[in-house]
This record gives structure tokens, sequence and C-alpha cells, in this order.
């Protein structure tokens, strides 16, 4: 389950990056028409670029690790991607969250004897 988490986030965050690029296409659109909120909007795509890329590298690293810190931060950032990257982007963040409760959930905690031989 946390390398199919991975992978969905990774998916997810691509998508994400499509919505984020159009967000600012339309906010670039609305400000050269000199629209009110077109500077919300523009900022919006930046927020869901930045969370986007985020979602992407993390769940990259989900793949190798057996951490669960990875899983709950690929939740956090999709939750922030969605609230601060605009409705495109929140479409694919939901998506990255359902990667992350996979990721968390699949990551089995280390135990003493693995610890140990990992250590050797």
């Amino acid at each position: 389950m946390k390398t199919a988490g991975g992978i969905i986030a990774i998916i997810a965050g691509i998508f994400a990056v499509i919505a984020a690029v159009m967000t600012l296409f339309i906010g670039g659109i609305g400000s050269a028409f000199e629209a009110e909120g077109a500077n919300t909007v523009i900022g919006l795509g930046w927020g869901g670029i930045i969370f986007s890329f985020l979602t992407i590298v993390f769940g990259a690293i989900a793949l190798g690790t057996r951490s669960r810190v990875i899983g709950v931060l690929i939740i956090i950032t999709s939750i922030l991607g969605a609230v601060l990257g605009g409705t495109f982007v929140a479409v694919f963040m939901a998506l990255a969250l359902i990667g992350g409760i996979l990721v968390t959930v699949g990551a089995k905690k280390q135990s003493v004897s693995d610890a140990d031989s990992s250590a050797k």
C-alpha cells in the first residue's frame, strides 16, 4: 500500500502542476484585462505550484522509505495545496490526500530487530 500511495501522490502532483499552470494562465489573462481579483488568482496559481512540487517530491521519497512521517507530510501538503492552490489544484490534491493516507497506513513501524539488523 505504501508504494501505491507514493505513485498516487506523484501522479496527483503532476496533474496538480498542470492545473496550477492553468490557474496562472487564467490569472494572467485576467491581469491583462485588468480584472478585479486577478492578482489573487495568480497567487493561488503560485501556491498550487509550490505545494504540487512538494507533493511530487514527498511521493518519490515515499517509494523508498519505511517512515510514516512522509505520509503525514503528503497529507499536510495536499491539504495546504487544496486551500492555497485554487479549485483546479484542489481536485488533484484530494487524490494526493488519499495517496498520503495510503503511505501512512502502509508504512510499517520499524521493529527493534529490524533496527539492529540495519545498524550492522
